[in-house]
């Protein structure tokens, strides 16, 4: 079982390998990536349209996200169904199963990977450096889409917003404060590079959060996505559907920290976007 556990990570790395000495075949697949909140059958319909499965295709949820694991499977397993008869799979990886050869074939193989909303921070916890991770990375560069929502949308950065605050320490949906050093980020799952998701935008009016991840990458793009909406990357595409809005800030101009950690600039890139628009990522 080792040997063969060895083999399939070695052919993991190999194929990512190729596709760093050829990008032009690098991500073949897609990104939906979903605000939270209630999902629509319109956006559901929108999600299965992304993914393009065929008859034999499967769907694999992971719920590690979530502290009801089943419960969330079980509800986005039921909206999915409604819209395609493809078979639907839940793979709650924890410690005893990352290393599991069955369960990384089968989410290799996945043509739709949903990861569920919960607590982004989980969710990592166990995927992070392992075979789980570079499994997902696999499917995504083969041409499978990965869908997340709430939590599942945070993870797609490189830089994960957290949730928690470094310096004003009471957790609030929103940032209060518009401070450097403020905002905590940790390692996410990297299928978006130097891009950083924010979710419940609006809803929760997140705007100093987002604004104080620009301040800290100030040469990435910040991407609010409301509830109900969602963005679908391809390659450097971006696709807006759902009900909500999208915002994107970039490009701070001037962007200075003054006495007590305050941020400032001159200027800032700020775009909304609702459904039906499309951006180009730099």
């Amino acid at each position: 079982m080792r040997l063969k556990l060895k083999y399939l990570q070695l052919i993991i790395v190999a194929a990512q390998l190729l596709l760093l000495l050829n990008p032009v075949n690098a991500q073949k697949g897609s990104l939906f990536i979903i605000g939270g909140g209630e999902r629509s059958p319109e956006l559901i319909r929108s999600l299965i349209k992304t993914a393009d499965l065929n008859a034999k295709d499967y769907m694999i949820v992971l719920p590690m996200s979530s502290g009801e694991p089943e419960a969330s499977f079980q509800a986005i397993k039921k909206q999915l169904a409604s819209v395609a008869k493809n078979n639907i799979g839940c793979l709650n990886f924890d410690a005893s199963t990352v290393n599991d050869k069955k369960w990384l074939d089968s989410l290799t193989g996945a043509k739709l990977i949903f990861i569920t909303g919960g607590d982004q921070n989980r969710f990592m916890n166990v995927v992070l450096n392992t075979p789980v991770y570079k499994a997902i990375h696999f499917a995504y560069q083969n041409g499978a889409t990965v869908a997340g929502t709430s939590a599942g949308a945070a993870v797609m950065s490189k830089q994960m917003i957290t949730g928690k605050q470094l310096m004003d320490t009471v957790y609030k949906e929103t940032f209060n404060k518009l401070w450097t050093d403020n905002i905590e980020f940790e390692e996410g799952m990297g299928l978006l590079e130097n891009v950083i998701i924010d979710q419940h935008f609006l809803k929760r009016s997140r705007y100093n959060r987002l604004i104080s991840a620009l301040s800290a990458y100030p040469t990435y793009s910040c991407i609010g996505i409301d509830e109900g909406t969602a963005i679908i990357v391809h390659h450097k595409k971006i696709t807006v559907a759902g009900v909500s809005q999208v915002l994107q800030i970039s490009e701070p101009k001037n962007l200075k920290v003054v006495d007590k950690k305050l941020i400032k600039m001159d200027d800032i890139r700020f775009s909304f976007y609702t459904s039906g628009d499309q951006f180009t990522l730099k």
